[in-house]
């Protein structure tokens, strides 16, 4: 459970109307092409541009991660990456991309048939939340669950769990979870602000 009180904030609630304002405009239209239906889900774009950029950051050269003891390059990107990798700005937006929808959107979105239901806030939580801890542990997780539940409140708060890495606590990992820092939205805080 969350070791700070959740709450629904202003910079939550704009993150959240600015995303659906410009999709409904056309301006995630890029977006499109990333999804086989035609139109990519708010979420994914929330989750991307919200969520998963403010907290990976951007990483042109590959590089070792010591908490995850994994190389990783551009926005967190682990899949094949080695010593000495070097991608563009462009290639690293496209990779993103490509990723979280075929990847971890679709695949969550699999595991939990009831996540469609959920508020754009809580599914573009939970696509952040298995973009950085995985899809394997979001399907096992209790977030998981209480989204099959339809408890949208508690799934936003079950997934700030999801805050260590070589067993221990990790203060970065529950801003990120939950209400963020100064300068990002925490996850649990963009999940509530859509409520």
């Amino acid at each position: 459970m969350p070791i700070n009180r959740i709450v629904p904030t202003r910079r939550g609630r704009a993150a959240v109307a600015a995303v659906l304002a410009s999709v409904a405009a056309g301006g995630y239209a890029a977006y499109d092409r990333y999804s086989d239906v035609g139109r990519m889900d708010p979420a994914v774009i929330l989750a991307v541009e919200k969520a998963i950029i403010p907290w990976e950051g951007l990483v042109l050269t590959s590089h070792w991660d010591p908490f995850a003891k994994i190389w990783d390059i551009c926005y967190g990107e682990t899949q094949g990456v080695g010593p000495g990798m070097k991608k563009t700005k462009a290639q690293c937006r496209d990779l993103l991309l490509r990723r979280v929808h075929d990847d971890y959107y679709q695949s969550i979105m699999q595991c939990s048939p009831k996540l469609g239901a959920a508020p754009v806030s809580v599914r573009a939580s939970m696509i952040s939340g298995s973009y950085n801890f995985g899809v394997g542990a979001w399907c096992r997780s209790t977030a998981k669950a209480r989204i099959e539940a339809g408890q949208w409140r508690a799934a936003c708060e079950a997934q700030t769990a999801f805050n260590r890495a070589g067993g221990r606590i990790v203060r970065g990992l529950v801003n990120r979870r939950e209400m963020g820092d100064a300068q990002r939205i925490g996850e649990a805080e963009l999940c509530v602000s859509g409520l």
